[in-house]
């Protein structure tokens, strides 16, 4: 059996509502198989920490970090107390890229008993994989002058490293799932970046024949998902379009609180890092109605991610089934709190 030493950081707002959740069925689910003992061991980093402390996490946080096989994080993020940009690169950007956590993973599925928006959602499955280290969230820019001749720039950063080893990533994701990926791009109107990424995916394309491969503008691969998001299987983009594809892949769905994503290091010597998309959310924190499936479902990539796939198809289970049934929160058309959609779970994996 296999000893797995799991960092948790509940973080901010609604994470640490649903992160206890979430921790207690992944924990069962190991408890029910017989693959791994798994021991999680919590971290109290977040902005209540940065009150206290005057910064996100401890100074060698990434140090106490590297020695776990996988970290589990709810939100992060309060504007209410410290700034966004003090928050999300105090913490959740200073992990990915300490850790060189450059594979931003994000599944979309249809499941029966979902609220989705769309007039007929079919049954579409789709994987999004962000370029997640650099891109149009570089760190590189600044601001200069005062008043009137003011100038902030902001510059995007592509290496041809990072840009092809996440186009190679999402080929080798289609290659295992149906064959067909889609590349967002936007080189009409960004002249150096988008090209440069354009003809990354071309080269690397060379390499996978058995898998059909497109290009299409964001602004029409955004309408193409409304229309028709089960035309899509793979899709690769870069940090920015990836974020924006993925909340509406996760609104597609019926709810962003449902999406679940992975922070990975393809390289596997760091500890990949597993997140719910919907954020801290901390307009209803502490109110009890937050919906606890993201940070579950972000739960079973964590799972398939250690090799633990007989589990995490019994955790998925039990999510499929307990949206099936109705037994949902608020966001997805149904009226129990947090509590009682954990209470639901439990029951249905046991």
């Amino acid at each position: 059996m296999r000893h797995l030493r799991i960092a948790v950081i509940p973080g901010d707002g609604i994470g640490q509502e649903v992160v206890p959740i979430a921790v207690d069925l992944v924990g069962r689910t190991a408890e029910l198989g017989s693959h791994a003992d798994v021991v999680f061991d919590a971290f109290p980093w977040g902005c209540e920490y940065y009150l206290r402390e005057g910064r996100m996490m401890p100074d060698d946080g990434l140090e106490v970090l590297r020695s776990y096989d996988a970290i589990f994080l709810g939100a992060v993020g309060d504007p209410r107390i410290v700034p966004d940009h003090v928050s999300l690169w105090g913490l959740l950007i200073r992990i990915r890229r300490g850790f060189h956590q450059s594979i931003n993973l994000r599944p979309a599925r249809f499941l029966a008993g979902m609220p989705s928006p769309l007039r007929d959602p079919g049954a579409f499955d789709l994987l999004i994989v962000r370029e997640n280290s650099e891109g149009e969230y570089s760190q590189v820019g600044g601001e200069i002058f005062e008043a009137e001749r003011e100038i902030a720039l902001q510059v995007s950063v592509f290496t041809r490293f990072n840009v092809e080893r996440v186009v190679r990533y999402a080929f080798e994701a289609a290659r295992g799932r149906r064959r067909r990926l889609t590349s967002a791009t936007k080189s009409n109107g960004i002249v150096h970046t988008m090209p440069f990424w354009d003809r990354v995916v071309r080269e690397t394309a060379r390499d996978y024949p058995d898998v059909a491969a497109q290009s299409m503008h964001l602004d029409a691969l955004l309408a193409r998902l409304v229309l028709g998001p089960g035309d899509f299987d793979v899709i690769v983009g870069s940090n920015l379009f990836g974020d924006l594809l993925t909340d509406l892949s996760g609104a597609l769905m019926g709810s962003i609180g449902l999406a679940p994503a992975a922070n990975v290091d393809p390289d596997g010597r760091h500890p990949s890092m597993f997140e719910p998309v919907h954020g801290s959310a901390p307009d209803i924190a502490g109110l009890g109605i937050a919906n606890p499936l993201g940070q579950v479902w972000t739960g079973v990539l964590m799972l398939e991610h250690l090799g633990l796939y007989e589990e995490a198809r019994r955790l998925f289970s039990a999510l499929e089934a307990t949206i099936r049934e109705g037994d949902v929160t608020r966001d997805m058309g149904g009226s129990l709190t947090t509590a009682e959609v954990g209470d639901r779970l439990r029951r249905r994996l046991e």
